[in-house]
């Protein structure tokens, strides 16, 4: 592992030591918990290291993503779900204090500032990626200004150069009327108790818009709590800036084979369980694939056995996505022959052709051809940001690729009732699809909370499968074409749950360590 070297940043105006951190750990640095990354990271780090806080960092976001839906974002239940998921994950959220938590505080903050850079590297490559990116880091942002106390708050605007005069009291109590009758929920007593800053109005539009304000000669007084609004709108600014500078270095980056694979992984990065053959082979039956499609498939994966039942064809893009997908629920490499052979000569291609032509990325897929690469199924963020699906393709996404119209038409041809659809439909609206594909599931399987965060098609079908066996595995039936030593039995849990009952979250396995290079970063990624 390269040494660590120091990090040299340059701040404008003066350095203050808000808080001592451990040793002489060059305390400087971050002397906040909360930062607006406007410089750089430059010490050298491990590629290991590299993406443990790059991964790290994305799960944070998707936290971040699916609590915003959840959750009104100034409730008691988000903050504290919020703050489970900081202190599991190891990023600083609160100015702490005490000398036992000052002394993982500086690698705390470092992390969040090496973290925040490497997911710019990955995240300004597109629009759609720079605005979820924004999004999330301006939700975190918020989330992390609104827990700070006053001095570490006052500390930090005077840090980063936001001058906002805070007025006097003689001024406040001259103006106390004035300031009661325009700030949203404030009494007397509040007036007196909470600063207020003078601000250009036109840095505060979006207060003036909602008449949360005073507005005088120019200037809105705002209340402490609603300087976030013009902090988050500075925070966007430099943010979006910064990402289309990077966007225009990335050729750069690129060229650099030890973080190419690494970025472009990233970018669509799944977090969550691998869902791999090695545990599931010979679990399921092809009698089994028909009711499966309509009882426990994602809508990406029903559209597609539907398509391919009734055209007995699907393009190279479906074959590889639906492919993967039946794999990760258990078709073994004779039975997924079987089953693509048997559909595709009911159309146009005869079984000689089959062989010739589509049997061998079937078994390249799953490791006996080529390369020998044992592919794992894609995620949700894999289907979502790669290969678009084209005019007579049925892969894909359909709450991000279908047209709003046509998937408003499939969800009531499979019984979804109308104030369902509408939840899906503002879902899919701002953007949020895995969510989305998360409240069909809840729709479709009668739960009020599914319990868990979708990121995975498989995790899906073993999800679905838990709740219709009351907590218990896939049922595995045997066929004239398995025997019993293909099958793997697996024991119930000792406590299974009833159907219809929130199930918690599978275990997730421990995090594969990188230190192989780039190799193992591939299927980590995948």
């Amino acid at each position: 592992m390269p040494k660590r070297k120091g990090i040299v940043m340059q701040f404008s105006g003066r350095r203050q030591k808000i808080v001592r951190l451990t040793g002489d750990r060059q305390a400087d640095l971050y002397p906040h918990s909360l930062q607006f990354y406007g410089q750089p990271p430059t010490e050298n780090i491990s590629l290991s290291e590299f993406e443990t806080f790059a991964v790290d960092r994305l799960k944070l976001l998707k936290t971040v993503e699916n609590l915003g839906v959840s959750y009104v974002k100034t409730s008691d239940q988000y903050a504290t779900k919020l703050e489970g998921e900081f202190r599991k994950l190891h990023f600083p959220y609160r100015v702490e204090t005490d000398e036992k938590s000052l002394d993982t505080e500086y690698d705390k903050r470092r992390k969040d500032h090496i973290s925040h850079f490497i997911l710019r590297l990955a995240y300004c490559q597109t629009e759609d990626l720079r605005r979820w990116f924004i999004q999330q880091e301006m939700d975190l942002f918020r989330y992390r200004f609104h827990i700070l106390t006053k001095e570490p708050a006052h500390d930090f605007l005077k840090f980063n150069n936001l001058h906002y005069e805070s007025i006097s009291d003689e001024e406040k109590n001259t103006l106390r009327e004035e300031l009661i009758n325009s700030s949203y929920g404030f009494s007397a007593p509040k007036v007196e108790e909470h600063d207020f800053y003078k601000v250009p109005f036109q840095d505060a539009l979006d207060l003036v818009r909602g008449r949360k304000v005073y507005l005088r000669e120019g200037l809105a007084y705002i209340p402490h709590q609603e300087i976030v609004a013009i902090v988050l709108n500075d925070f966007r600014t430099r943010l979006s800036k910064a990402l289309a500078i990077t966007a225009r270095s990335l050729p750069e980056v690129q060229s650099d084979e030890r973080l190419q694979p690494l970025l472009n992984h990233l970018s669509h990065a799944y977090v969550g369980q691998d869902y791999s053959i090695q545990k599931n082979i010979g679990k399921i039956s092809l009698e089994q694939i028909d009711p499966f499609s309509t009882k426990s498939y994602p809508l990406c994966m029903r559209h597609l056995h539907k398509a391919l039942r009734e055209n007995h064809h699907l393009r190279h893009g479906g074959r590889m996505q639906y492919g993967l997908f039946l794999k990760g629920i258990g078709l073994t490499l004779e039975q997924a022959l079987q089953f693509w052979r048997s559909e595709f000569i009911k159309g146009k291609v005869d079984a000689d052709k089959f062989d010739k032509t589509y049997a061998y990325s079937i078994r390249h897929s799953f490791g006996k051809e080529g390369k020998r690469t044992d592919y794992t199924p894609y995620s949700c963020m894999k289907i979502i940001l790669s290969n678009p699906p084209s005019q007579g393709d049925h892969h894909g996404c359909p709450f991000r690729h279908s047209d709003p119209e046509l998937l408003k038409q499939k969800l009531q041809s499979y019984k979804i009732h109308t104030n369902g659809i509408t939840q899906v439909l503002d879902l899919v609206k701002g953007m949020h699809y895995q969510l989305a594909c998360q409240k069909y599931f809840e729709l479709t399987h009668s739960v009020d909370d599914c319990g868990f965060s979708l990121n995975h098609p498989n995790q899906y079908f073993v999800e679905s499968q838990r709740i219709l066996n009351g907590g218990r595995e896939i049922k595995t039936e045997v066929t004239q074409n398995e025997t019993p030593q293909q099958i793997l039995t697996n024991p119930a849990p000792k406590s299974a749950t009833a159907p219809g009952r929130t199930l918690p979250k599978p275990k997730v396995p421990p995090k594969r360590q990188a230190a192989n290079g780039i190799e193992d970063s591939n299927e980590f990624f995948q």
